[in-house]
Order: C-alpha cells, then sequence, then structure tokens
C-alpha cells in the first residue's frame, strides 16, 4: 500500500508548496523509494488551458497531452520522471464529473451534495495514482491557501483521508509564512498559529509545520510554534529563503524533513539519500565559468512564470556548460526595424517564445531577421519558429503578404496555416495538438548533431503548422525541414544552411528538460552562444588593439 502526503499552504499564496513538495519528493526518491507528486487545483475551469498567462503563468504539457499546472513542471525537473493527467486535478475536472455521473443516473434518487458526493469523487483522485503499487509515496500539494472558501472540499476530503487511512499511512504537511517585521526588527509567529488553527478548525491537524522565513529560526521561536500549533519541536522546518531553487532539496535534508517523514509513516532508514548528480549540478550552476547574455523575446514578460520551462531550461544548459545565462527579457511589440540592433548587438544569442494573437507579432519578425542577417545565434519555439517562417518567406523568397492565417486570415501566402484536423474544431479547451508525438530527423543537420539520432519524440501544444505547399521553395532557398512527423508529414523543426546557429521547432522542448538531463538544444543553443560571444569579444579586442598600435604610430 502507498503512502500518502499531504502539502497545504496557509497565510499567504505563492509561498512554494510545490517547490517544498518537490525537494521533499526529490530527498525520498534519492533514498531509494518510488514517489510521485500530484497537484489539486481549486479553480473551477477544467484546466489552465484558456487561461492566459498572465492569469495562470504558463500552461505545463504532459507526454499523455494534458494541460495541467506549472507546478508539475518542477515535479517532473526535480525528479526526472514524467507527470500524467492524472497528477493534475480541478475543482472544475471533479464537478464536472459528478454532474455527468448525476446526469448518467448513478446517484438516482439521491440529493447530490458537496459532501459526501464531491468528497468522495475528490477523495478517489487522491488514492488513484497509489492504487497499482507503482508507488511507496504520493505527495498531493492542495492549491490555493487554508481559509480559502474554494479549498474547503479539499481540506475535508483530506480530513476523511486522515481518519479513515491507518494513520501510519497519512502526513499533513503544512506550510505557512513567518514574516519579519523590519520596523520591530523581530520574525512574528501569530500568522503562523492563526493559520494551523484555521487548518485544525476544518479537522485536519498538521504532522510537520514547513515555515517560510527571510531570516533564521531561533530555538525560541521553534518552540513557541510548536507549542502554540501542537506539534513537536523537530517537526517545525525552516524553509529559508534561497539563492536557487535547487538549493531547496540540500536546505530540507539539513533540517531531516525526510528522516521526520519517513519516522511518522513507520518507514525504514533506508541508505543515504543519493544526491551526487545534484550537487555536481549545483556547483556548476553557482560557481560558473563563463557567461553569456540571451535575449527573450516574448508578449508576456510581466509575469516571469508565463515562461517559467524556459527559464529553468536555461538553467539547466548553463550548468551543462559551465556557464551563467542572464535571460535580457525583450517586449516584442517595441521592436522595430529603427530600434532593432541598439536593443540585440549586445546578445550572445537570441530566443523567440511562443504564445498566441497577434500582439507583438512584427516586433518577433523584424528580431527574427536581424538574428538571421547577422550570424546571431537563433532558436524559436512554437510560435517562434512560425515567426521565423514568416520572416524568411518575406525578406527572402519575397513573398511580402506572408503571414500566418491565425493572425491574417486572409493573407494571400499562408506559410502557416491552420492545422487540416483543427478547422472543424469549436471548443477552446483541451482541442490543440497536445502531448508527445514522433520526428523523424534528417542526416548531415543541424538537428542530428544537436539529437545524436533520427528518432525523437516531444511535445506540443498548437493549432497552426507550417504549410508544406511552400516547403520546396524554402529549402530551394537554403531553410530546410530538417524533422518531420512520420504520420502527417508535419514540418516539425527548420534550419538554416549557412548559419552558426538557426533552428526553428514546432514543439516545446523546454517541457522536457531537467536538472539530470538537459534538453540538448538548450545545450546546444547555450554552447553556440558562448561561442559567438567569445567570438565577438576577439574581434573587438582586435580593433582595439588595431586602434592603439595606429595611434602609437
Amino acid at each position: 500500500m502507498a503512502k500518502y502526503i499531504f502539502v497545504t499552504g496557509g497565510v499567504s499564496s505563492s509561498l512554494g508548496k510545490g517547490i517544498i513538495a518537490a525537494s521533499l519528493a526529490k530527498l525520498l526518491q534519492a533514498r531509494g523509494l518510488k514517489v510521485t507528486i500530484q497537484k489539486f487545483d481549486p479553480y473551477i475551469n477544467i484546466d489552465p488551458g484558456t487561461m492566459n498567462p498572465y492569469e495562470h503563468g504558463e500552461c505545463y504539457v504532459t507526454e499523455d497531452g494534458a494541460e495541467t499546472d506549472l507546478d508539475l513542471g518542477h515535479y517532473e525537473r526535480f525528479l526526472n520522471i514524467f507527470t500524467s493527467q492524472a497528477n493534475n486535478v480541478t475543482t472544475g475536472r471533479i464537478y464536472q464529473t459528478v454532474i455527468n455521473k448525476e446526469r448518467e443516473g448513478a446517484y438516482l434518487g439521491k440529493t447530490v451534495q458537496v459532501v459526501p458526493h464531491i468528497t468522495d469523487e475528490i477523495k478517489k483522485r487522491m488514492l488513484l495514482l497509489g492504487k497499482n503499487n507503482e508507488y511507496d509515496i504520493v505527495i498531493t500539494e492542495i492549491g490555493g491557501t487554508v481559509g480559502d472558501i474554494e479549498s474547503l472540499p479539499f481540506v475535508e476530503a483530506v480530513r476523511q483521508l486522515q481518519w479513515e487511512l491507518p494513520e501510519e499511512d497519512t502526513l499533513i504537511i503544512h506550510l505557512t509564512l513567518i514574516p519579519f517585521l523590519k520596523a520591530a526588527k523581530e520574525l512574528k509567529t501569530k500568522p503562523t498559529q492563526h493559520s494551523v488553527k484555521m487548518l485544525s478548525q476544518e479537522g485536519v491537524k498538521p504532522d510537520i509545520i514547513v515555515c517560510r522565513t527571510e531570516k533564521e529560526l531561533t530555538p525560541e521561536i521553534r518552540r513557541k510554534i510548536a507549542l502554540f500549533c501542537n506539534v513537536k519541536m523537530e517537526a517545525v522546518i525552516e524553509a529559508k529563503d534561497a539563492p536557487t531553487i535547487y538549493e531547496v532539496p540540500l536546505l530540507m535534508r539539513r533540517e531531516k524533513l525526510d528522516i521526520i517523514s519517513m519516522k511518522k509513516l513507520q518507514l525504514e532508514h533506508t541508505a543515504e539519500p543519493d544526491l551526487t548528480k545534484w550537487k555536481e549540478f549545483l556547483d556548476k550552476l553557482k560557481y560558473p565559468k563563463y557567461r553569456v547574455t540571451i535575449g527573450l523575446i516574448g508578449k508576456y514578460l510581466e509575469l516571469q512564470d508565463a515562461y517559467k520551462s524556459i527559464l529553468e531550461s536555461f538553467i539547466h544548459a548553463g550548468a551543462m556548460n559551465e556557464c551563467q545565462v542572464q535571460i535580457i527579457n525583450i517586449h516584442s511589440e517595441y521592436i522595430t526595424e529603427a530600434n532593432v540592433a541598439e536593443k540585440l548587438s549586445e546578445l550572445d544569442g537570441l530566443l523567440v517564445a511562443p504564445g498566441f494573437g497577434h500582439r507583438g507579432v512584427e516586433g518577433k519578425i523584424v528580431a527574427v531577421k536581424y538574428a538571421r542577417e547577422n550570424g546571431l545565434p537563433f532558436f524559436g519555439i512554437c510560435l517562434g519558429m512560425q515567426m521565423a517562417a514568416i520572416e524568411f518567406a518575406r525578406n527572402v523568397l519575397g513573398l511580402k503578404d506572408a503571414h500566418s492565417t491565425e493572425m491574417n486570415p486572409h493573407t494571400s501566402d499562408p506559410v502557416i496555416d491552420l492545422m487540416e484536423e483543427q478547422t472543424s474544431v469549436t471548443h477552446k479547451g483541451g482541442t490543440m495538438r497536445l502531448g508527445s508525438y514522433a520526428c523523424t530527423i534528417k542526416d548531415n543537420t543541424l538537428a542530428k548533431s544537436i539529437y545524436g539520432k533520427n528518432a525523437i519524440t516531444e511535445r506540443h501544444r498548437h493549432r497552426w503548422e507550417f504549410n508544406n505547399a511552400y516547403l520546396q521553395k524554402f529549402e530551394e532557398a537554403g531553410m530546410m525541414a530538417s524533422g518531420k512527423n512520420p504520420q502527417n508529414n508535419l514540418v516539425e523543426i527548420i534550419e538554416l544552411s549557412g548559419h552558426p546557429f538557426f533552428i526553428g521547432v514546432q514543439y516545446h522542448p523546454e517541457l522536457k528538460s531537467t536538472v539530470e538531463n538537459p534538453h540538448p538544444i538548450f545545450v546546444h543553443f547555450v554552447k553556440a552562444a558562448k561561442e559567438y560571444g567569445e567570438h565577438k569579444a576577439e574581434h573587438k579586442n582586435q580593433v582595439r588593439k588595431k586602434a592603439m598600435d595606429e595611434t602609437q604610430m
């Protein structure tokens, strides 16, 4: 039988429940246990697929095509395992299931209520991943904050499971905030006390309290929290702010979170956690030998979480190259032919990010043109790849009206067009081309040198595709389709001959990059940017030296 750990949050949102859950999972996994994590979100949307990134951050896509919360990205990056549709459940999905059952007559003659029908469905989903002996431990992160009206059914379901399952099979971790008041120059425990009290009033008693804090917790503070929150002093865990999320597992190891959890779950203390690879990654991350500057061109730059997986992929690839990657956010709406050189000339590489809609598209096209003409390493993802195709069609093939029918339905040269299977789609949610699809890569290409093999799979999230009617013209002019889907001939990868590094992909490689397996495209892109930066610096030095010699003459 699997053991179940539930992670709740109090006082404030965005405290890092997902990072704490992933860190504990990593420690338990490093001890040889089979662990998975799931996220229960209290919003009524079926999934975050139709949400604006400003509203919810990025929408993470799993191998099986589920559009999920971005915390699943943390789970995969930390554990180096795939998640699935079952790992993310929303209130909307729960209610949809219950309502469908009611319409089918499953509750015939009964009044359908939050308790027991909604809570029973929640419990069923909470236990689902632990049913087939595939995992030793299932960690469930409860979204939102204790006290939120929308979170009440989830907390009630946890209460019932805490009562129904054997005591040694459940563990409740409550993440809370210990604010530091600068005026008083002291940490305050009262918000934590109130949060735990509110959780207790809902019938759930936490076993461990993890305290997010800017300052170190003194023994007196820990004793006070333990006393007033009714936990052992050893179960008060300090979660001090860290320079990077990847240090959190080591901080939690120092606080013995894994040992305390295993003790409560009556699991034997197996061998010490093997974190060798993790520590090697951290050493490279903290002590880089080089530095590169990458321009990230997008339209949701005000919210960092909108491109979370891309940013984390650069951290992984940077460490692999022993290189610090400095990301310069460049809003595509503000790029023009007049200022593009000023904005991009100091970069070592350019990534054009994915997105939807027409806003900022022309700025992205201008940026791609600059990268193509100036030998600047370029990487385009999804919409970024499509912008590269449009730019090439306009400025190399001379198709001045070339565009995507997403932005211009009446273009005379739709080099990017709606996928045929999407033409009859009317509903927006969950209807894109989603999840993992195969790609066959040609020999003697940049893509082949990156992947080192001809057959790959990558995750997708799109409706529009490259229009194969224009492929021959593209390839005759030097833009090659180096990767295609073997089933429907969809162009997956384009690359430019004679350019140091110019590649666009229809899929989302950032979704498969992890600490232990950085994505090869990001690794090679950062390497190309480093070489470009070194060449640029060498050229500047030669120019400077020549100028000094001429002055001395």
